[in-house]
């Protein structure tokens, strides 16, 4: 499969066969290029400005923003309920994590997940091969958190998002302590192939770049 970064946290998930997933697409104030692109699936972990712009996204595509289980093909997607603060929501509401399925592995996109992961939620992510975590602190988890976040689901490589680049609008913290506290590499794309054969070649922790 591949997977192309658009910036923040939208992500553009290809499977082998074509199916198409855009996840929390953003709109014209965040700074990035909007995402102009077709897809059968966009997924929306909160309905911020930020991540639920569904508008932008070009042709007949099944919208999933719940908490649940949902298939598309032989693509199995499911929404676990979890907080966009460290104070159960009573601050910037609800936020759903993402597990898909496909291509024989697990993606799991984080949204703007803002606190630690509970045993339970855990439970409902299980085993994840690829792991999209936000680091940028003042809306999420911060990268530290990140760091005890990634140590707790044990995926095989994470890419961060949700951090401050020379494009966004608003102050997020950068990439490079992450990175450095986590012996990242920055990939020279913003798009990445993978399968369950090279997943072992890349680093731990990958950071795309913004084209």
């Amino acid at each position: 499969m591949k997977i192309k970064w658009f910036g923040h946290s939208c992500f553009l998930i290809t499977s082998d066969n074509g199916t198409r997933i855009l996840t929390d697409p953003f709109d014209e104030t965040v700074g990035y290029s909007l995402p102009h692109t077709e897809a059968e699936i966009v997924t929306v972990s909160h309905n911020h400005f930020d991540h639920a712009n569904v508008g932008v996204v070009k042709g007949d595509f099944k919208h999933i923003k719940d908490a649940g289980n949902f298939t598309h093909g032989d693509i199995g997607i499911k929404g676990i309920s979890t907080f966009h603060d460290e104070l159960s929501g009573t601050k910037r509401g609800t936020n759903i994590v993402f597990v898909y399925s496909i291509d024989g592995m697990s993606i799991c996109h984080l949204g703007d997940l803002g606190h630690a992961l509970s045993q339970e939620q855990l439970k409902e992510i299980g085993k994840v091969d690829v792991l999209l975590i936000p680091i940028g602190g003042v809306y999420t988890i911060d990268g530290d958190t990140a760091i005890e976040v990634i140590k707790s689901i044990n995926p095989r490589i994470s890419i961060p998002m949700h951090y401050k680049t020379k494009h966004l609008s608003f102050e997020l913290a950068e990439l490079q302590s992450f990175m450095e506290k986590m012996d990242g590499k920055k990939y020279p794309s913003n798009e990445i192939t993978i399968n369950e054969d090279n997943l072992s070649e890349y680093p731990k922790v990958v950071a795309l770049d913004y084209i």
